[in-house]
């Protein structure tokens, strides 16, 4: 799958992550320590979800209704618990959920009383992933047998696989391209569908027990449409997130 010009984002977080990696063996670490080395983290976040939005069903939305193609973004939730597998790898089990709903209007048709032909475009994403996390340098140090000191700043990237629910529906008042009647209908399409994901981020530890982390995401998948919406290709699910949150270790 072509990943488009706005997914360059995350290669430069992840560049910015790669430059960062160096220098932050040399910083300061948080304040305190544990008595051991954290053993995962559970976290909560909240962003900014952009999706693609490339398939024709998208094209077809825009060009007929008032919708724009940015009216898919919406704000996202996500959480995730992760547990450490190395000192620099853990494994992440990550859901999240986002969904935009737009009123509209046809473009270039009004109804026999010269009103306008309303309906309602709504998308929503839930991924359901597991992931690996890679840290581009030390999260900590262990200092003798019973504490563990967190650095204050580590960069990481990341990738995995998971299935994404999805829902793309549309209510109101409809045009027949044949007849040009205008009747009143409901669209829909949804279910689970395959999905994989890379990402990059940087952690800022606050205290030995909790820390901030800002990342960035590029989604990609897709869905075959529902028979309500036949002779379209595949949904396109594909899209960035940015996010800012926090987690908690233990």
């Amino acid at each position: 799958m072509k990943i488009p010009v706005r997914a360059a984002i995350l290669a430069a977080v992840a560049a910015a992550a790669l430059t960062a990696a160096r220098p932050v063996l040399a910083q300061d670490s948080g304040d305190g320590f544990r008595f051991q080395r954290p053993s995962g983290s559970w976290s909560l976040r909240g962003g900014f979800a952009m999706p693609s939005a490339n398939s024709d069903l998208f094209s077809f939305t825009t060009t007929n209704l008032t919708v724009n193609r940015g009216d898919f973004s919406a704000l996202e939730l996500g959480a995730d618990l992760s547990f450490t597998i190395t000192p620099r790898v853990d494994l992440v089990f990550d859901v999240s959920t986002s969904g935009m709903s737009k009123g509209s209007e046809f473009r270039k048709f009004v109804d026999n009383n010269n009103l306008p032909i309303e309906q309602t475009t709504s998308f929503q994403r839930i991924p359901v992933t597991v992931n690996a996390r890679y840290y581009l340098s030390e999260r900590g140090r262990q200092i003798g047998h019973y504490a563990w000191v967190p650095n204050r700043i580590v960069p990481y990237v990341g990738a995995g696989a998971g299935f994404m629910n999805y829902e793309f529906n549309q209510k109101g008042d409809f045009v027949d391209n044949t007849t040009l009647a205008v009747f009143p209908d409901t669209f829909h399409s949804g279910g689970w569908a395959p999905m994989g994901q890379v990402l990059a981020g940087v952690e800022w530890s606050m205290s030995p027990g909790w820390a901030l982390r800002t990342e960035a995401r590029y989604l990609m998948g897709s869905a075959t449409p529902s028979s309500d919406f036949a002779g379209f290709h595949r949904i396109d699910l594909s899209g960035e997130t940015t996010s800012v949150g926090f987690f908690v270790r233990f």
